[in-house]
């Protein structure tokens, strides 16, 4: 999960995140679902907010054709973490960068990919980021975001919070309700776009160019 710097810079709380994010089943059920959603050969993979490098290890077992991944995050534990993990494969690399900023200087890509990262960013900027993302996939390419979306009333995201452990918000997350999203996706220029699949507070956003 990437946050603005100084969100992420505890390598404590970094640990305890890493440690229990495999534990929760509607975690593992998305991402099961945004592996149904990639293209079946695709060759260069960005990954937005990497984190540890999870999504990314998930993506690469299940297209081991693919030929390099450029995984981003601004965290330096979890930059340090994820370097660690992929020090033996050169297809990867892991790259020190802010969400806020433009992503055009990584290139182009057959898919894209996002864990939970983006919620952090303000609304202005994640509609942004969808037209930059749209920008950067190769024609075909797939944009798969797994995300924390706005629940449509305060008891539900209660009880979603509930449900995945928390006695409390997160005072960093910036949480959308899914139809805005698909709306800036479409206005950004991606097609085919949909909520794959939801639990909760959780969703897979996709789109394609």
């Amino acid at each position: 999960m990437a946050t603005p710097m100084g969100a992420w810079d505890d390598p404590r709380r970094v640990e305890e995140y890493v440690a229990r994010v495999g534990q929760l089943p509607p975690r593992l059920a998305g991402e099961a679902m945004l592996v149904e959603a990639l293209p079946g050969a695709p060759r260069r993979v960005l990954d937005l907010g990497c984190g540890d490098g999870r999504l990314t290890t998930l993506v690469l077992e299940h297209r081991p054709g693919i030929e390099a991944v450029v995984a981003v995050d601004s965290s330096p534990p979890m930059l340090r973490l994820a370097r660690e993990r992929f020090a033996d494969d050169p297809r990867v690399a892991v790259v020190e960068g802010d969400l806020r900023d433009p992503i055009d200087r990584f290139g182009d890509f057959d898919v894209i990919v996002s864990g939970f990262a983006i919620h952090h960013l303000d609304d202005d900027r994640k509609e942004q980021l969808y037209a930059e993302v749209a920008g950067a996939l190769l024609p075909g390419g797939v944009f798969a975001n797994l995300e924390v979306v706005a629940s449509p009333t305060p008891e539900l995201h209660a009880t979603f919070r509930c449900a995945i452990g928390r006695t409390a918000d997160d005072p960093e997350d910036q949480l959308v309700p899914v139809e805005a999203q698909l709306a800036w996706m479409r206005g950004g220029g991606l097609r085919q776009v949909d909520c794959l699949w939801k639990w909760r507070g959780f969703a897979l956003l996709t789109g394609t160019r």
